[in-house]
């Protein structure tokens, strides 16, 4: 079979807290570990997407308007939907699986996941994964 959930694969989360809402892959587990032992990966997320940004905003709106809320977490191959786009954001120094581990770890990770989302935001690029899905 072929492997196509790799890293930096833009995904779907279908199942739990997230559902609906657009994932970056930052690695992927396809044997499974001894605490999961089935394949899953390990996501980064987007909790909270930007709004909409018109020009007569102001600098003040217009960077509060380009915020983003980010989640990380272990997900179940099932519970993703693969899409065709990819996301070209360096994660895989920041979030790890020992990031899961303790509160602190992963409130430091989500913040620098949020810094480097919203430069990528920014920049104007992958502007298919800061919007909504809308049904």
């Amino acid at each position: 079979m072929v492997k196509f959930l790799k890293p930096n694969k833009a995904v779907i989360v279908l199942q739990g807290r997230y559902a609906g809402r657009k994932a970056v892959i930052v690695k992927s587990f396809d044997d499974g570990t001894r605490d999961r032992p089935y394949g899953h990966c390990l996501v980064a997320g987007i909790k909270k997407y930007p709004s909409k940004v018109i020009r007569k905003d102001s600098a003040k709106k217009t960077a509060k308007k380009s915020r983003v809320k980010c989640f990380v977490k272990l997900v179940n191959y099932q519970h993703l939907m693969p899409t065709r786009y990819t996301l070209d954001v360096d994660l895989k120094d920041t979030v790890t699986v020992d990031a899961l581990q303790t509160k602190d770890k992963k409130v430091a990770t989500c913040k620098t996941i949020k810094q480097r989302m919203e430069e990528r935001f920014k920049t104007g690029k992958n502007r298919w994964f800061f919007t909504k899905l809308r049904f």
